[in-house]
């Protein structure tokens, strides 16, 4: 793969990468390891893809199973979090940063699709491939986060 060709994938799919491992991990240093180590992975696959769509799909399945991978280690289940090491991400309005924090707050599963669906435009089915699960699970999982992200926003409205 030439550097041309590499930096075309990056600019194409490198924020989507990067913000789909930032939600499983919550950590800007650990969502850019797992960048580097998916595009390092596409930079070795040697197949062919049918399309750029496909080739974005498998670097988020990639990206997806590292960020498993990672949660599964036991360094990681040994450690304490660094939410207070973290740079927060920015929004213009102070509504989006609120739903944000909200959304973030979720279970790994539930804020992952949810990032999946209403931020990238993924489809039911492609969250179910995306992250090993069936579709009918996918729907359950917006399901149940589209209820608690609805009671914590209206906890927080009422305080």
């Amino acid at each position: 793969m030439t550097d041309e060709q590499l930096q075309e994938i990056i600019d194409r799919c490198g924020d989507t990468i990067f913000r789909l491992a930032y939600s499983y991990l919550r950590s800007r240093t650990d969502a850019e390891d797992i960048m580097q180590e998916t595009l390092l992975k596409r930079c070795l696959e040697t197949k062919p893809f049918a399309s750029p769509e496909h080739e974005k799909r498998w670097l988020l399945r990639v990206a997806s199973n590292e960020c498993k991978r990672i949660l599964r280690s036991p360094w990681r289940r040994r450690t304490g979090p660094l939410e207070d090491a973290e740079e927060p991400i920015i929004f213009d309005e102070p509504a989006h940063s609120e739903l944000w924090e909200q959304v973030m707050s979720l279970p790994p599963k539930y804020h992952a699709a949810i990032y999946l669906y209403y931020y990238e435009g993924y489809a039911v089915q492609e969250i179910g491939e995306l992250m090993h699960a069936k579709a009918s699970t996918v729907q359950t999982w917006l399901m149940r986060a589209r209820g608690q992200l609805f009671n914590k926003l209206k906890e927080a409205e009422s305080q």
